[in-house]
């Protein structure tokens, strides 16, 4: 396989896991909401935290997906 192909296909992959981790938070978000008042405190806790590091593994995901964008320039 061409290293071309071999980047192309690490991209695809990090799209579908950046799509699934979008959705994720998007849903834990709209969980959030709707228990806002009336969930246990430390599931609302343990929600928020999952949501913030869900997040930040996106934006991770994000940076390096724009890497390997980047990277097919060269080639």
């Amino acid at each position: 396989m061409a290293h071309i192909d071999k980047v192309k296909e690490e991209i695809g992959w990090l799209k579908v896991i950046f799509a699934i981790f979008i959705a994720t938070v998007l849903s834990l978000i709209a969980w959030l909401v709707e228990n806002y008042g009336k969930g246990q405190r430390l599931l609302l806790v343990i929600g928020r935290v999952a949501a913030f590091l869900i997040m930040l593994a996106t934006i991770k995901i994000n940076s390096v997906a724009k890497q390997k964008i980047n990277k097919l320039e060269e080639l």
